[in-house]
């Protein structure tokens, strides 16, 4: 509900607001006419200076050719030959510019006609005495008075447009002068106005303004807590998914560990006993080849029970300062001809000059190249994009390896880093729990977010090396 004071605060906004759109109106009207005056008198001032600069030109013309009679000169000539060039294209500028102006239209017409007229015989005069042998005839003089007559016709004609032009360049600008007083007028009123209004609006608000100003802050001051606490949360949320993956990954390790010890024991009685029979026991073919057969996979079960437990122990690394730029060209390096073989586009987006971190490259190729090797089979063949992008950000190094693949579901995001989970028909599921690994032993994490048929986003964050 409207208070009376915020009424009449609106009402003399809104007041001011029409009376400045309906003085602008009339000032965009006024000033559209002042800039169509204007236009009209730079053009009557190019009209009456083409035809000034048109009259020289046909004087220079007449006197280039007569000087070029009397005294035999080809500079003269040369001068007669470049005024006419000149009086052609002003002929074009007149009648383009009075193209408007039925009346000098027609003058403009007549004026074409009599120096075209004037030129034509200018330029058989030149003619003549070149074939009478240099010499004036009697028939060259005849034509000199007409070419007389027809100077005057044309001086006439100018003069006739030039008085007209300058009359109407005074009328033009008096109507200019009107309306600029009239944009002065509307300006200055619609100011005034405005700025009564104003100030009555800014007196009343003013009285009101407090409270709500007081309001303002304590709603900003509740927001900044809010903002606050919601970042604490986060934080903390964040903290808690470091704590989980760290736990996750211990309790993994000893889970592997106690399989490990509860399996190698009778795993070794297993092979001790199968040699101990093999070689007690009648060369029979069949019964060699079966006892063959538990020895391999008694080695294929410790065999996999070692990449286990390599995948989820705290391993020991050699240290080395690097530019994670680097570090990420010499992984791509190694994933290069499996993105030419599937003609996967990479785009990379590296951080200038990018952040150094201190790893054990070997280890952290691993890793990263895991991640790569995931995310160049999630995607299809001649349409996967691999994006690449570094940044650092509060003392963080962040990764992110992003694909446009198929995508994950919640269930299979919970147990991405689990042993031996996997999707693909090949493979032993260690590959990402042992990036995990790697990851968790440089002090760093590893995070995912995918969407199903959309793509995958990897993102490592790693200690930024100071000096």
């Amino acid at each position: 509900m409207l208070t009376t004071g915020s009424f009449k605060v609106k009402s003399a906004y809104l007041t001011a607001f029409l009376l400045l759109l309906i003085s602008y109106s009339l000032i965009f009207y006024t000033l559209q006419e002042f800039l169509n005056q204007s236009r009209w008198i730079e053009e009557t001032d190019l009209v009456i200076n083409n035809l000034e600069t048109l009259l020289s030109n046909v004087n220079e013309a007449e006197s280039g050719s007569r000087g070029y009679v009397l005294l035999n000169d080809n500079d003269h000539l040369e001068t007669f030959y470049s005024s006419t060039r000149k009086i052609d294209s002003l002929l074009k500028n007149v009648d383009s510019l009075t193209f408007h102006d039925i009346i000098e239209q027609k003058k403009s017409d007549t004026l074409k006609m009599l120096v075209q007229e004037k030129l034509g015989r200018m330029y058989t005069g030149v003619i003549l005495f070149q074939q009478a042998g240099y010499v004036i005839t009697d028939e060259m003089k005849t034509r000199g008075e007409a070419s007389k007559i027809l100077m005057n016709n044309i001086k006439n004609i100018i003069h006739q447009m030039e008085k007209r032009e300058k009359d109407v360049l005074l009328l033009r600008k008096e109507r200019l002068r009107g309306f600029s007083t009239s944009i002065k007028v509307i300006t200055i009123t619609s100011l005034v106005i405005s700025i009564l209004l104003s100030v009555y609006s800014f007196i009343t608000y003013s009285r009101e303004s407090n409270a709500k100003l007081k309001a303002n802050e304590q709603a900003s001051s509740y927001w900044d807590q809010l903002e606050n606490k919601l970042r604490e949360l986060q934080e903390v949320n964040a903290e808690l998914l470091e704590l989980r993956s760290i736990e996750k990954f211990a309790a993994t390790g000893r889970i592997a560990r106690t399989i490990a010890h509860e399996i190698r024991n009778p795993l070794t009685n297993i092979a001790l006993a199968s040699e101990q029979i093999k070689a007690a026991a009648e060369q029979n073919e069949e019964t060699i080849m079966l006892l063959d057969m538990v020895n391999r996979n008694a080695n294929r079960i410790n065999q996999m029970i070692s990449e286990l437990l390599t995948s989820t122990k705290f391993a020991q690394l050699q240290y080395s300062r690097v530019n994670i730029n680097a570090l990420m060209e010499e992984t791509l390096e190694l994933a290069m001809d499996r993105l030419e073989l599937k003609h996967i586009k990479l785009e990379k987006k590296y951080a200038v000059p990018g952040c150094d971190v201190i790893v054990d490259i070997d280890k952290m190729k691993i890793a990263f190249l895991n991640v790569i090797v995931n995310a160049i089979e999630a995607m299809k063949q001649d349409s996967g994009v691999l994006e690449i992008k570094t940044a650092a950000m509060d003392g963080k190094c962040v990764i992110d390896i992003i694909d446009n693949g198929i995508g994950m579901n919640e269930e299979t995001l919970q147990k991405l880093f689990e042993p031996y989970f996997t999707n693909k028909t090949r493979g032993a599921g260690l590959g990402l729990t042992n990036t995990q690994n790697i990851i968790l032993n440089h002090k760093g994490n590893i995070y995912v977010k995918s969407i199903l048929d959309q793509g995958t986003t990897f993102t490592i964050t790693l200690t930024i090396a100071t000096d």
